[in-house]
Parts: structure tokens; C-alpha cells; sequence
């Protein structure tokens, strides 16, 4: 079965500083990502004296700041340093680390369309970037791999993703299972995530990794090449393209679909009101970071949560829902010249009050992608008080 892969872009290696220890499954040699120089290792400073020469004054290391910067933007697979969301790693266990992070406070598309929330989705992307960081800096796994997500489940708590006064700064506990156990690198594992800040629970999610090498990737993928489709024929052919114009029924607002801008739909209507064409803006600077053979898993997480909104709340309202739990499973490559149809329904649990969203993704009449998403419309509450989580 072929899955969607969480791509790699061909960035130079950044220097290894360090070699990872195994964590349960022998010695991982992988490089450690480049870092900052540590202030704490220096132990003088130059000063300059009344006859010209420097002297040498030591310097106590307890009293030097802590600097703070992104973990290498190859070892998420981004392109962008401005989307790299880890800060830090630290190994507590065989199989356990801590990791911290920061979201800005107005991230141009993981922000709530009222600007008072942290978009779930953002959640799901950390979780994303974790699982590959953790697998090229502690596990030992070549950049140059490919990763595919055979799927991702999460749940996020939308009290504790309100915007505050400053940056949101998070701790991630993460803990990996190994398939394959007596492998030397574990090349199929699942990660298991949990997102806190200032002690409160964010979200929490678990995704399941694949790595394959450069030659089995294109061996599996052979003949797709890594490109980004022509904006006028993302996720169709030409030819289907026309007729489609021909026929869909006008695109609603932004709002619709829980968004602001234009040019973040990824969806278009079609004249079944539970059906939309998959066509998302190829030139988009966060879903489509870098070029691919494929369309991202995200572009797909993204048209789940439009798709979600449209089916159950057809006007525009003053809160849009957020999701608050997300099951997605990726069954097989979502290509680019070929078109792409998401469905939706849904169902209610037994008290009829909170209703679960069953999104498919089809090509060629073959299933690619399938998610069942439950959403949460803030109150008053939510957006106007400033829980202890965001101060």
C-alpha cells in the first residue's frame, strides 16, 4: 500500500556537533542538528587594558543568558526558517525526550479567522515536525530520507489555545514505539505526543512514521517528479479543468469554509453541496513550502477542517468552530494532474450533541485519504477571558 509521504527537500546537511546514544535499539550515528555556540562553555572575555594589550577576565557561566533558537529547518523538512516551530530537545529516557517550542502571535494561516486562537491545525504541524526531528537528530535517520505519515490522531483543548500578549511558548513530551524493535534504526515507528504550556495540556497526538531511503523512494515513486503543478490545474487535469468551470456552482466566501483569505481554500464547490473538487493554490507559501511529487499531507489536513466547517455550518458565524479531535489515516499518494473529490458526512453520538465529520478524499475512484473530524464552537468565555495558560 502506498502512503503519503511527509517530504524532504534537498537542503545542504548542517554540521553534526554531536553522536545521538541508542535509545533501546542499539546506536543511532545520525548528525545532531548545528547549534548556537553555548555561552556556558566560554570561561574568558577579552578586555581591553590602560597599555593597549588584552587580558583575559573569566567569566561565570551562571550569570550568561540562555539563548533560544529554532532547531535546523532540514531536520523538519521546511524551507522556511519562519516555520519551524521547535526550539529544543533534551533525551529523558531510552525511548522518552522533552522538546520545547514557540508559536508566533500572528501566524498568517495557523491563526483562528477572530485572531483570539492558535489554529488546532498548528498543533497537528508541531507534531509533524517533531516526529522528523526526532528521527534525523536522536534515531539516527539520514536527511535525505523521506518520511510517510501513515496516520495522525489528535485532540486539542481550545481554552489553552487562546493568543496571549506574547509569543506562546510550549513543552512537548514525546515518546517513540519502535515496529521493528530489533532493527539497528528504527525506520517505522509511532510517536506519541503530548503538547503543554505552562503546565496545562494543549494537545495531544500520536502519528505513525515511515522512512524510506533516497532509492526506494524513487524506485516507489518512478515516473513522478518532484514539481509543483501550474495554478491553473492544481489538483485536475486541463481538460477537466474546463468543464469544471463550466458547471460548479459559485465559491462562497472564505468564511464558509472557517477562513479569511481567498487564497487559502483549498476547496472548490461542485453541484453536490457535500462534494467539493480539491484545488488549493500551488504557489501557497506554507502548504506548499517546497516543491513535491504529491500533494501534502497537510494541503489534505487543511481540506478536511474547510470541508468540516462548510458541511456543518453552511452560513458564516461569529465564532467559526475549531476542531478539537482529528483521526486521519493516509491510504495512498494524492497526485497532482489528477483530480481530487472530498465527501463529507456525518454522524451524532448517543446524546445527539456533539456531531463527528467523515471526510474522503477520491481519485480515480480509489480512496487516498479518509478523517473523522468533531469541532468546537468557542463561547464568550473562550474568547474574551484570559485563562492562566496564556498569561
Amino acid at each position: 500500500m502506498t502512503l503519503l509521504t511527509v517530504h524532504q527537500d534537498n537542503h545542504p546537511t548542517p554540521t553534526p556537533a554531536t553522536t545521538a546514544t541508542g535509545t533501546g535499539t542499539g546506536t543511532a550515528t545520525g548528525p545532531h542538528p548545528a547549534a548556537e555556540p553555548d555561552p556556558t562553555t566560554r570561561t574568558s572575555t577579552e578586555t581591553k587594558t590602560g597599555t593597549g594589550t588584552s587580558a583575559k577576565t573569566p567569566v561565570d557561566p551562571t550569570h550568561m543568558p540562555r539563548l533560544t533558537t529554532t532547531v535546523p529547518r532540514e531536520y523538519v523538512h521546511r524551507s522556511t526558517l519562519a516555520e519551524v516551530f521547535l526550539t529544543g530537545c533534551e533525551q529523558t529516557g531510552n525511548t522518552h525526550y522533552t522538546l520545547t517550542a514557540q508559536w508566533p502571535r500572528a501566524h498568517t494561516f495557523f491563526t483562528t479567522p477572530d485572531g483570539t486562537h492558535h489554529h488546532p491545525l498548528q498543533a497537528a504541524e508541531t507534531i509533524r515536525q517533531t516526529g522528523i526531528y526526532l528521527a534525523h537528530a536522536e534515531l539516527g535517520i539520514p536527511l535525505g530520507h523521506h518520511f510517510l505519515m501513515r496516520n495522525l490522531h489528535l485532540t486539542t483543548h481550545p481554552q489553552h489555545l487562546t493568543i496571549g500578549p506574547t509569543p506562546t511558548d510550549l513543552t512537548l513530551t514525546a515518546t517513540y514505539t519502535p515496529h521493528h524493535p530489533h532493527t539497528k534504526r528504527p525506520t517505522d515507528f509511532t510517536m506519541h505526543i503530548t503538547i503543554t504550556r505552562n503546565g496545562h495540556p494543549t494537545a495531544t497526538g500520536t502519528g505513525r512514521f515511515t522512512c524510506l531511503t533516497p532509492t526506494t523512494y524513487q524506485r516507489l515513486r518512478h515516473p513522478h517528479t518532484t514539481t509543483t503543478p501550474d495554478t491553473t490545474t492544481a489538483g485536475t487535469t486541463t481538460s477537466t479543468s474546463t468543464a469544471r468551470t463550466q458547471h460548479q456552482p459559485p465559491n462562497p466566501p472564505p468564511t464558509h469554509y472557517g477562513r479569511t483569505l481567498p487564497h487559502d481554500i483549498v476547496l472548490t464547490p461542485t453541484p453536490n453541496p457535500h462534494t467539493w473538487q480539491l484545488t488549493p493554490n500551488p504557489h501557497h507559501p506554507i502548504l506548499f513550502d517546497h516543491t513535491t511529487d504529491h500533494i501534502p499531507g497537510m494541503v489534505l489536513l487543511e481540506a478536511a477542517h474547510q470541508a468540516a466547517t462548510a458541511h456543518t455550518h453552511p452560513t458564516p458565524t461569529t465564532h467559526p468552530t475549531h476542531p478539537t479531535t482529528l483521526h486521519a489515516t493516509f491510504h495512498h499518494y494524492t497526485e497532482h494532474h489528477t483530480p481530487t473529490y472530498i465527501t463529507t458526512h456525518t454522524t451524532t453520538n448517543d446524546n445527539n450533541q456533539t456531531p463527528t465529520t467523515h471526510i474522503t478524499a477520491h481519485q480515480n475512484n480509489t480512496t487516498v485519504f479518509t478523517a473523522q473530524l468533531t469541532t468546537h464552537t468557542p463561547t464568550h468565555t473562550d474568547t474574551t477571558q484570559k485563562s492562566a495558560s496564556s498569561r
